[in-house]
């Protein structure tokens, strides 16, 4: 792809985890990438990995939440990469606790940063690539959409996404727009060793008790979420619209 035609894309929550895995590949497939996360300066590695393979990057500070913050942060990229046409919504965090224990804040927080964010994100894009004529918006989901004990707030969150996908989907295909959503199963990131932490498990037994259940009998990598993330705002995923693929090393019902 020449500099005149690459794509540009913005990547959510890119500072580490799957989100950076996601910047670095979509970098690799030829796109000049938007690297945001909540503290800018928390970008630069992703940045110089992408930098240092031959891509273009841009670091981007914003609170997702924050819908003077998002149009800040989408207008620079427009201005110094160009109109985005790939999104890639992947902010997140928890605040995990049982219903009963569970505060205003904790719910608040987790729906801001997870659904209300994407659907900020997504709005302020949408523009550019009506323009284009082209676009693809792709929203982490998890399999925790399904219901998980203690994810009251992230459950929500992550089946809300699923339901505003499919949305998009009908609502911005007349322009050339696609939506998806991707729901992983158990990654190994920062934060599922947090998790592993606060039920008093060493990470090493967390993933080894996790990958037991899992059927391919291993947990996740971000990578394992960046390939499928790859293929559907690739060009060549044009009739693939408003679906959530579980990225989750099997079935999970």
């Amino acid at each position: 792809m020449s500099q005149e035609t690459r794509r540009v894309a913005i990547v959510t929550g890119a500072a580490r985890g799957i989100g950076a895995a996601v910047a670095i590949r979509l970098a690799a497939d030829g796109m000049a990438v938007a690297v945001l996360d909540l503290d800018e300066g928390n970008c630069a590695d992703t940045v110089k990995e992408i930098e240092t393979a031959g891509g273009k990057a841009l670091a981007v500070g914003a609170d997702v939440s924050k819908t003077d913050q998002v149009e800040a942060a989408v207008g620079r990229v427009a201005s110094e990469l160009g109109g985005p046409t790939v999104l890639v919504n992947n902010a997140g965090l928890l605040r995990d606790n049982l219903l009963f224990k569970m505060t205003d804040d904790d719910w608040d927080t987790v729906l801001n940063v997870h659904l209300r964010g994407s659907f900020l994100m997504s709005r302020a894009a949408q523009k550019y690539m009506v323009e284009a004529k082209y676009g693809r918006i792709v929203n982490t989901s998890s399999s925790s959409a399904l219901g998980n004990r203690g994810q009251a707030n992230y459950s929500a969150a992550k089946a809300g996404l699923q339901g505003f996908t499919k949305t998009l989907a009908k609502e911005l295909g007349p322009f050339g727009i696609t939506a998806n959503s991707v729901a992983p199963g158990f990654i190994a990131t920062d934060m599922t060793a947090a998790t592993a932490a606060r039920v008093k498990m060493s990470f090493e037994d967390f993933k080894t008790a996790a990958a037991a259940q899992i059927p391919v009998r291993r947990v996740g990598v971000p990578e394992d979420v960046a390939h499928t993330v790859s293929f559907l705002v690739s060009e060549g995923a044009g009739y693939v619209s408003g679906q959530v693929i579980y990225v989750a090393g099997g079935p999970l019902c």
